[in-house]
């Protein structure tokens, strides 16, 4: 039997993410075969995998791809912040934004899809539960294209590119793609990741969202005791406010502090006909733990 050495363990453990004593096991079982190891692995994971599956995935990665006049962004959730810096985990989170750019935002073609391992999606979710250790999830996908023009892609703070936690999409409908329209999309994609825009244009907003804003506003003019035909000027003077607030093509342009965006997108000849943004984890309500009594469990206490 080849001896467990611990430079076997660590190289085991480097391929698949698994843990030490995971590791040094199947290797034991597998008498020092690598590969072997790495099947045993997979073996007992998958029993795992289902155990982990109810646990709440609120970290992970937004990832996005591009393509002529088109681009996809997704987000694929794990537990913990670790697992983000996790090679395989990165690759396979590129690789879904790759299919998705193929395929579109249907999300069981996503997972009948087949990447580099030779795995499906779904097949290759279940390998990495089983190698890491945590439950994974591809939560939401966005795939946005036009005729003409691009579908620019904006990762704040990117990890490494076109991965991190803030991810935006700006699709500009132009006559033709050039540089200046690329700049000009990427410029949209930091300014929507600062702003946080609710709605494309004023028509697109939810009116029962504009009808509630009306009446906290009246109930707050109406404290003030002025007349009621005062109070419904003051309203509409509020409501702009709101929508620039909300609205994107009516937010003032972070880049210069003055300008409307509708100003600078109608000042370059192009129409801005969408946006997306994903900011990893939210909306998700995350699991609170005491990391003291987790350790304390783990050591037997």
């Amino acid at each position: 039997m080849a001896e467990i050495t611990a430079a076997l363990v660590k190289e085991l453990r480097e391929k698949t993410g698994a843990g030490m004593m995971d590791c040094k096991k199947a290797l034991t079982e597998a008498a020092g075969d690598i590969e072997a190891a790495i099947d045993w692995l997979r073996t007992k994971g998958l029993a795992a995998a289902a155990k982990k599956s109810g646990r709440v995935t609120a970290e992970g990665l937004v990832a996005v791809a591009s393509g002529p006049r088109s681009a996809a962004m997704v987000e694929v959730n794990a537990e913990t912040d670790f697992v983000a810096r996790n090679e395989a985990f990165q690759k396979f989170a590129e690789e879904v934004a790759e299919v998705a750019l193929k395929v579109g935002e249907d999300l069981e073609k996503i997972r009948a899809a087949v990447v580099s391992s030779g795995r499906t999606v779904a097949d290759e979710i279940t390998h990495l539960i089983a190698t890491i250790g945590e439950n994974m999830s591809i939560r939401r996908v966005r795939v946005l294209e036009v005729p003409s023009g691009v579908v620019a892609t904006y990762i704040h703070g990117a990890l490494k590119p076109n991965l991190g936690k803030i991810g935006v999409l700006a699709a500009i409908e132009a006559p033709e793609a050039n540089d200046a329209i690329e700049a000009l999309g990427r410029q949209v994609g930091m300014h929507v990741a600062a702003t946080r825009p609710a709605s494309l244009d004023v028509a697109a907003i939810d009116p029962a969202a504009v009808e509630r804003e009306r009446e906290v506003l009246k109930e707050q003019a109406r404290a003030s005791g002025k007349p009621e035909a005062i109070i419904e000027k003051m309203i509409e003077g509020r409501i702009r406010k709101f929508y620039e607030e909300v609205v994107l093509l009516e937010q003032v342009w972070v880049h210069d502090g003055e300008s409307r965006v509708k100003a600078i997108v109608d000042k370059a000849g192009v129409k801005l006909k969408g946006f997306e943004r994903f900011h990893l984890g939210e909306g998700i309500e995350k699991e609170e733990s005491d990391f003291a009594s987790e350790v304390a469990k783990a050591a037997g206490g």
